[in-house]
């Protein structure tokens, strides 16, 4: 069964939709015949190579497409489209040289800039220039230890528009953090931004950075980004210079777009890190491109002059995501700090600012304001304000219904799901179907989405299964680094299900079509043999509000697994019998008797990653008296010792 619709796109929006575009192009380039997005994606997956070349024609890439559509190989990860395409992924993200704004910051209440197109483009070809000046070839990496400014966005395409590859994480990392990252892909330069703001406090970083490159020893120049303007690090092993000076020139140079093959990197991912060491993607130009092109033209319908934000920080692929925004012609939007501060409608207060059509954020960010008394749709106009996205976990029904009621009736709301390992999504929204409360829309198009059990049989609607892509995509990743043989890659993702990318994620279809996603596949919980994903709780438990936030977990116990679920309460609560009784009788009510956890305990936090994502692994590994690897991808570390040794468990 779907959930409460809650929104119907008019007659209007449908027609003049990018994606109605696109569906009256392919209906006369390729005899496509049907008139849903569901038709459209079954069309998309059943004729894979005539919808990418279709994509490349909507979006006016710039570049050469090359001969062939498909290298035809039969091993998923060896699969090409347009294996002999050459492109430049900077020159299709700097076609505009105009005064109009192309990147619009604002970093807490501290920092207001605005970037022109004519502005983006000199100060890249700047950069640019100051690279090869420095020695940086194609192929040499340039390490980011950013924030989510102008300056990071100029750095990373100037280094791709000359043939670099770029790789960043946040300045909230801790040292070894950054060292797990950096030490493994020996970035030649590197960018440091010389602190940051959080929460109205100021963060100095030169110390941490002298740290990082003292002990990344392939660093040959380090290049300060001066946001707080605390200076530079005094003693650094390698010379350091400023922003503007490392880019200072007597005359502008032109950029030279060089055009490279499929195969070259243009920026190495960072796994989370919170099950080893994390994992080095590299992706390339030409399957980035393309799949963000599809996504944010057809999926999110972002036209010429929109103004779009994605909250995100530099750690997560969102940063990439929202930085492709450039391509569509459309101005990007950067927030930097805690958008919760200095009140929870900060985010909104930019949207009425600076004319903002499309905002995205993460799903915690919804659920937090669903726990406070903000209503956007009473304190501001958001009269541009056509589509709000969601993505980093699984959105619940009660901040669906919240985003309607407290924000703004008619919105797109679109969420959707991916990861670093695809820098996109394989579920996402469209704005040409419905919106129900509690599911995302359906499956991203060209994405061939089964829902497998664990005998890679495909589920039927309402039953939970694994995601896996049975065919290949355009943006899976060119490879790992320092993968001799691609090992690490088959290994992560071909393993399960033969020759089809096991995502991870554990999910089933509604009977709109509708994707409910519950969690993920290693932390989905197994009482009595009986899967659960932990979402299903979480949205129940959402309900309660004495609940700021839960986590649930699985333990080992008496030959079976027990449901344990950690709550952190509002200020100054117990948790005391009659509130277990009563978060017990909300789950049992509204999910299933298997659902009630076996023990309730309170804690004073959950971990998450740096990128906001609960570590249910991490927990489960506490309580087993196991080994959490790779502690600073986590927030705060502190709050694993909340769950060490508790004698509820024993």
């Amino acid at each position: 069964m779907s959930g409460e619709l809650l929104w119907t796109p008019s007659k209007e929006r449908i027609a003049n939709s990018n994606v109605r575009r696109f569906m009256d192009a392919v209906e006369k380039s390729n005899g496509f015949r049907g008139s849903t997005f569901h038709d459209l994606w079954k069309w998309s997956v059943t004729h894979p190579t005539d919808f990418w070349d279709a994509v490349w024609d909507f979006g006016n890439i710039i570049g050469e497409k090359g001969e062939r559509l498909s290298n035809g190989a039969g091993r998923f990860w060896e699969h090409r489209y347009f294996p002999d395409a050459r492109l430049n992924f900077a020159e299709n993200l700097l076609k505009r040289r105009d005064a109009g704004p192309a990147i619009i910051f604002w970093g807490e209440e501290k920092v207001r800039k605005i970037l022109s197109w004519k502005d983006l483009y000199d100060n890249v070809s700047k950069t640019a220039a100051a690279l090869k000046r420095a020695g940086i070839k194609p192929g040499d990496i340039v390490g980011g230890y950013v924030a989510n400014m102008p300056e990071t966005t100029v750095a990373a395409l100037a280094t791709i528009s000359i043939g670099g590859i770029w790789a960043s994480c946040s300045p909230d990392f801790g040292i070894p953090g950054v060292l797990d990252r950096f030490g493994q892909v020996k970035p030649k330069i590197f960018f440091a931004v010389d602190g940051y703001y959080y929460k109205g406090k100021t963060y100095n970083n030169l110390e941490k950075i002298k740290s990082v490159v003292e002990q990344v020893t392939s660093v040959q120049q380090t290049v300060i980004l001066p946001y707080i303007k605390s200076g530079l690090p005094v003693g650094n092993r390698t010379d350091v210079t400023l922003f503007q000076d490392f880019i200072d020139c007597a005359a502008t140079p032109e950029l030279v777009f060089d055009r490279y093959p499929y195969d070259h990197p243009i920026y190495i991912l960072f796994t989370s890190g919170t099950t080893g060491v994390p994992k080095c993607i590299a992706h390339g130009a030409v399957g980035t491109l393309l799949q963000h092109k599809k996504e944010q033209l057809l999926h999110c319908d972002i036209k010429p002059d929109d103004r779009v934000l994605y909250f995100t920080t530099c750690s997560w692929m969102m940063w990439n995501w929202a930085t492709s925004i450039l391509a569509q012609d459309a101005t990007l939007m950067q927030f930097d700090g805690l958008p919760l501060f200095p009140q929870a409608n900060v985010l909104f207060d930019m949207v009425d600012s600076c004319g903002m059509t499309f905002f995205g954020t993460s799903a915690k960010y919804l659920d937090t304001l669903l726990k406070t008394e903000a209503c956007p749709a009473k304190s501001h106009s958001l009269h541009t304000l056509r589509t709000i996205g969601s993505t980093g976990s699984p959105l619940c029904a009660e901040a669906c219904e919240f985003v309607y009621k407290r924000i703004k009736k008619d919105i797109h709301l679109n969420s959707f799901s991916g990861g670093t390992d695809i820098i996109s999504s394989f579920v996402m929204g469209n704005p040409i179907s419905p919106v129900y409360s509690g599911e995302m829309q359906g499956f991203g198009l060209g994405m061939n989405v089964k829902i497998y059990n664990h005998k890679m049989e495909e589920t039927k609607i309402g039953q939970q299964g694994e995601l896996t892509c049975v065919t290949p995509f355009a943006s899976q990743p060119i490879k790992f680094w320092n993968d001799a043989g691609n090992k690490k890659l088959v290994h992560s993702y071909f393993e399960k299900f033969e020759n089809c990318w096991c995502h991870g994620d554990w999910i089933e279809l509604t009977d709109s079509n509708g994707v409910f996603i519950s969690g993920r596949a290693d932390a989905v919980l197994n009482p009595s043999g009986v899967r659960i994903g932990t979402a299903e709780i979480y949205s129940q438990v959402q309900k309660i509000e004495e609940v700021l936030e839960c986590c649930a977990v699985g333990q080992n116990w008496d030959n079976d697994e027990r449901v344990i679920l950690f709550v952190v309460l509002r200020n100054g609560l117990m948790l005391d019998d009659d509130l277990k009784q009563k978060i017990k009788k909300v789950i049992r009510d509204n999910a299933t008797p298997r659902h009630v956890p076996d023990k309730i305990i309170q804690v004073r936090g959950v971990p998450k990653t740096n990128n906001g994502k609960l570590v249910e692994i991490a927990v489960k590994n506490v309580i087993h008296g196991r080994e959490v690897v790779n502690i600073d991808s986590i927030e705060d570390p502190s709050l694993l010792d909340e769950f060490r040794n508790l004698p509820e468990l024993q």
